[in-house]
């Protein structure tokens, strides 16, 4: 019989296309599961926080932070005649959780298992913002995004311990859990590292020519950093030991939160343009892009929940100038994987 010598070629092309199409069916690809509506309300929308112990979702809303139950789509409660609401924490060692209240600077403290409100404590700065709990340190960090600096409060009696300056405006921080909390600052293009034991700025790493970071989530397998910039459009992967950036990557307009899923290997950017970019984490400093997410417009905070690997972004519909929301139409837009 007479050899084929096209036939080694031919045959190594169909198995390449099997593995292609293999490796194309393998990946998640996320679609629009459902809408959680939470009609009251009408102000602006700021920062999720995902309780995955308890299957709870808060959600700040202007002057109100709804939380609601994911499991079963409906509001447990309400935090209401709050006073412009924009971070949640939960220190769950001390069983509370805390509200910065961007309005007058105060921070709402509740009860982490009954969601009744505690007390208020007044705090020292301008446009509390960002917040959250290191449980390494067991503090809790609030980012002023007014005033430059951030507070420090001790959850055993919830008083302020520390003010750390760094100037600017801080934006999103993010722990490794191991001594260091790092926070965007959306004008001098930094990320600040926080030495937590003595509440003092350990490090500053430049992410020029990325400008106005918000966003900022952490790998610790990896130990990188992901932070995204509106202006440009980029996702910027850093070295949390030593700020060098390994890869940016662009990303749709309007961007605010990041978000990375450990067991994936993917990170998301929500951008208010109205998409979320999904990238696939192929080793600790290479990145693809795996899919656009059409969402809508407004849709720029997001929370992930590690154990169905879903994406929560919360927003409303706009009126025909594209600013005004329209009343009675706020909630959770949730996604998930085809």
């Amino acid at each position: 019989m007479k050899k084929n010598p096209f036939f080694p070629i031919s045959f190594i092309l169909v198995l390449q296309m099997i593995a292609f199409v293999h490796f194309a069916q393998s990946q998640p690809v996320y679609e629009f599961k459902k809408k959680i509506s939470l009609p009251t309300g009408d102000a602006k929308w700021d920062y999720l926080k995902m309780d995955e112990a308890k299957n709870r979702l808060f959600i700040s809303h202007g002057d109100r932070v709804h939380v609601i139950d994911v499991k079963t789509n409906t509001q447990l409660t309400e935090f209401d005649s709050l006073k412009g609401v924009h971070g949640i924490a939960l220190a769950t060692d001390f069983k509370k959780g805390y509200i910065t209240n961007g309005t007058d600077n105060s921070i709402t403290i509740f009860d982490y298992n009954s969601l009744e409100v505690l007390k208020t404590i007044k705090t020292e700065g301008k446009k509390a913002d960002a917040i959250l709990y290191d449980a390494y340190s067991k503090q809790v960090y609030v980012f002023n995004n007014g005033s430059g600096n951030a507070i420090v409060i001790n959850p055993k009696n919830d008083s302020v311990i520390a003010k750390i300056e760094m100037g600017g405006a801080p934006e999103f921080g993010a722990s490794d859990n191991k001594g260091s909390v790092f926070n965007n600052n959306e004008d001098s293009n930094t990320i600040f590292e926080i030495d937590t034991k003595s509440n003092t700025i350990k490090n500053k790493y430049a992410i020029l020519p990325n400008k106005v970071p918000t966003g900022l989530a952490y790998d610790a397998k990896n130990n990188r950093l992901f932070s995204v910039c509106r202006d440009p459009k980029t996702l910027v992967v850093l070295d949390a030991n030593n700020g060098n950036m390994v890869q940016t990557l662009p990303i749709g307009a309007g961007v605010d939160a990041v978000a990375y899923d450990k067991k994936l290997k993917l990170v998301f950017t929500s951008n208010g343009e109205g998409t979320v970019s999904i990238f696939k984490q192929e080793s600790a400093d290479i990145y693809s892009l795996l899919q656009t997410l059409k969402t809508q417009p407004g849709l720029k905070t997001m929370a992930l929940n590690p154990s169905t690997h879903e994406i929560y972004l919360s927003g409303a519909d706009f009126k025909e100038d594209k600013k005004t929301p329209v009343s009675g139409s706020f909630g959770v837009y949730v996604y998930g994987i085809k």
